[in-house]
């Protein structure tokens, strides 16, 4: 006897209630893909840090970005190592006619950064007067101004992402924010970081 041809069998009817949850829980695994990566220099986070982030909102104005950071030992024992964990949002990106570039002109955010290690502290230690320090040496929340350019790579030539963006930004943290108003004499490049980056637009 000869073999039967294929067949297809389509299903008729609406979508079951087991194939809605199926995408779903696609879709929610889905959206913890990375959709970027990050490497920036400075920014009171890290001589040098790589991260990795999401993009979202109705134009991807939002980011939530997670750094590894490297801290040189300079005058210290040791090199240390960094977390931060950064929220960026972009309120406007123009398109620069005829051409593939668009200008972030703001940027703007916070973040939270740790430097990890035993001998900094979230609790001020016993071996301090009680109130001593006002502030953790472990953790520093920051904030920051900057610019974005991005260049949209011809869809011929990509290899690993699709726009590639080259930002700066302007940072301070919460501990040089109160230093800034309780010490008249210091000036904005005592209590300010000057950082760049790069972020690679995989998705």
């Amino acid at each position: 006897m000869g073999s039967k041809p294929d067949s297809v069998v389509q299903s008729i009817g609406k979508t079951s209630r087991y194939d809605h949850r199926v995408h779903r829980y696609r879709k929610r695994w889905e959206a913890l893909i990375p959709t970027h990566t990050k490497i920036q220099f400075a920014g009171n986070m890290g001589l040098l840090s790589l991260g990795t982030g999401w993009d979202y909102g109705k134009r991807n104005q939002w980011e939530t970005d997670l750094f590894l950071g490297v801290l040189p030992k300079y005058d210290s024992k040791r090199t240390k190592l960094t977390l931060t964990l950064k929220q960026n949002y972009l309120p406007w990106s123009l398109h620069i006619k005829d051409s593939r570039f668009s200008v972030e002109p703001l940027s703007c955010g916070m973040y939270l950064n740790t430097v990890l290690g035993s001998e900094f502290w979230v609790k001020e230690p016993e071996r301090y007067p009680k109130g001593y320090y006002g502030f953790s040496s472990k953790v520093r929340i920051n904030a920051f101004l900057g610019q974005r350019i991005t260049y949209d790579i011809d869809p011929r030539r990509r290899f690993t992402a699709k726009a590639i963006t080259f930002f700066y930004e302007l940072s301070t943290s919460d501990l040089y924010i109160v230093s800034a108003f309780t010490n008249q004499y210091l000036k904005p490049k005592d209590y300010l970081s000057l950082s760049f980056g790069l972020k690679l637009q995989l998705l």
